[in-house]
């Protein structure tokens, strides 16, 4: 595909030109949304499939209308402007209906994974003095369980059924609130300011309490770079990002720069079994032109046979959430002819680095950073590091970046960490090489030293999944009493393979030819399954502290 055809064409003159215009007032749900429906009424906004082979579409106009029903249906429950509403909903249309109905009221939209325990929710409703939580009748037994221990709750919404207690959304349509359902009552002293909270995400870290991160109503401009220069998406394309509403991957890719685009989106909705897999009938049948997942679906989809299945439309594959290693990228160029574009962005931002589809794609870079994102690389001391030196990943305050966090609600710590003379540091580490390219280390906390060096857990990870009996790993430092720590794999094999102290050899043999050979894990024990959170990444630190508590009992 020539450049030309790219929305980017020039990275160069762009990153030096681009910005985007933030307006003293905007609403993502009338700026967007109700734009659309008006510019043209047929317009198509969603194709909505699910795994029993169930179909629904609707056009921008069926979005403005539908959630200008469930605003007023909000408001006549009391949620006005700065109100915090929970939203735990799996992939379904009222998900969407709600967050924009939420976005036009002025209120606060928290969505949340349905995977949560009531202990979770219990946590995060108190921690955010959320006043409303919209679910379904699945989960709306958590929420029961912990009710009465959440004093800033005052009502519950169910969306697909009906129940003592909860407000009922399908018996709302039936009886509608007293306002028209065309328009929802927003005084011109409620418009919302660009700089007015509008969403709320808890993080998944892998340690600690989750942290809430607060987006202003400016945030869904700031994925015009996700979607628009990122993603590659454009008016008339069908984008397919496939991740959990709960979590802000959604943010990036199901809703918010791509409608600024005119984008349709294909939502999957999945309820029992799960195999990546069936992603690619739905890339096929529904023509899918732009698709992104996270590096754990792109490794399961490469097991396919992707000769078997018409993805000429396809023309654009991102990835995000985690580095994706080279191998996967390889493998999947060899099954389908496209490249995958890593992102590298944070609950806290938009998609901040990036391989974008004008430069050189470089196998295993997170690439270079996003036009409107000035993004360094600093010492302990905050001083810039020299190229191949490895740095933490700093982004400048000024200008900042529009999509950046605003703050971390109520934890002036986390601030303070994050926020230092001038730049908001990201927790993440990374080398630049001469041609700029940035390249993932680890989180800060991720990192071995070992005998003197400093050791990247990914980089480890990438050289055992090239080998043909690894499915995956996860690298972490172990204690040693010579070296003080050593690497550590824990190794998940093929269908096919044992663990054998052979096969320890030759796969400490691999590493050693494909990287340093400082870097080979000394240690490797297979294992069947790796801890992660509940966004599907690995807990590293779980993983650290089982070594470091065998080191003690010993």
């Amino acid at each position: 595909m020539a450049d030309a055809e790219y929305n980017m064409v020039d990275y160069d003159e762009t990153y030096r030109t681009f910005s985007i215009d933030v307006p003293e007032f905007f609403n993502f749900g009338y700026d967007v949304i109700d734009d659309w429906a008006q510019r043209d009424r047929n317009k198509l906004a969603m194709i909505w499939a699910n795994q029993d082979g169930d179909e629904k579409k609707y056009t921008f106009r069926d979005l403005k209308n539908l959630s200008n029903m469930a605003a007023n249906i909000l408001l006549k429950f009391g949620i006005n402007k700065g109100d915090r509403v929970m939203i735990m909903l799996p992939r379904v249309p009222e998900w969407w209906i709600f967050v924009i109905a939420i976005i036009k009221l002025g209120a606060v939209v928290c969505p949340v994974p349905s995977l949560l325990t009531p202990k979770d929710l219990h946590y995060r409703i108190n921690a955010g003095n959320f006043r409303l939580v919209i679910t379904d009748f699945e989960n709306s037994e958590k929420i029961d369980e912990i009710y009465e221990e959440c004093p800033s709750l005052q009502t519950k919404l169910i969306v697909d059924g009906e129940k003592d207690g909860w407000v009922s959304y399908q018996e709302e349509l039936v009886y509608p609130a007293p306002v028209s359902h065309r328009k929802v009552s927003m005084p011109y002293t409620n418009r919302t300011r660009s700089t007015d909270p509008m969403l709320i995400y808890f993080t998944s870290g892998t340690t600690g309490e989750a942290k809430m991160v607060l987006h202003n109503n400016a945030y869904p401009l700031g994925h015009i770079v996700t979607a628009k220069l990122w993603q590659d998406v454009r008016e008339n394309d069908v984008h397919f990002t496939y991740s959990d509403t709960g979590w802000a991957k959604c943010g990036w890719g199901k809703i918010f720069g791509q409608w600024i685009q005119g984008t349709c989106l294909l939502i999957y909705d999945v309820w029992g079994k799960f195999k990546a897999t069936e992603l690619l009938p739905l890339i096929e049948k529904y023509e899918v032109t732009t698709f992104c997942c996270p590096p754990t679906v792109f490794r399961m989809l490469i097991i396919a046979d992707l000769a078997k299945y018409d993805l000429t439309e396809l023309r654009h594959c991102c990835s995000a959430g985690e580095p994706l290693n080279p191998e996967v990228i390889k493998v999947w160029e060899e099954g389908t002819g496209q490249k995958i574009y890593e992102g590298y962005g944070q609950t806290e931002t938009c998609c901040a680095i990036a391989s974008f589809a004008c430069i050189e794609n470089k196998p295993g870079s997170m690439g270079k950073p996003s036009p409107g994102w000035h993004i360094e690389l600093h010492d302990e001391d905050g001083h810039p590091v020299a190229d191949y030196e490895e740095g933490r990943i700093s982004i400048s305050l000024n200008p900042r970046p529009v999509g950046l966090i605003v703050e971390y609600l109520d934890n002036e710590e986390a601030n303070n960490e994050s926020f230092v003379d001038g730049y908001y540091y990201t927790g993440d580490k990374a080398y630049r090489d001469e041609d700029g390219y940035f390249w993932f280390v680890g989180r800060d906390d991720d990192v071995i030293k070992s005998s003197g060096y400093r050791i990247g857990p990914f980089e480890v990870e990438s050289a055992l999944l090239e080998h043909p009996a690894v499915q995956e790993s996860a690298v972490v430092g172990s204690p040693d009493r010579i070296r003080g720590l050593v690497v550590k794999a824990f190794v998940i094999l093929n269908q096919g393979f044992e663990g054998s102290e052979p096969l320890i050899k030759e796969l400490q043999n691999h590493v050693k030819q494909v990287t340093a050979p400082y870097k080979y894990p000394r240690v490797i024990e297979f294992v069947d399954v790796l801890p992660k959170t509940i966004s599907g990444k690995i807990k590293r630190n779980v993983l650290r502290e089982d070594e470091l508590k065998k080191y003690s009992d010993d």
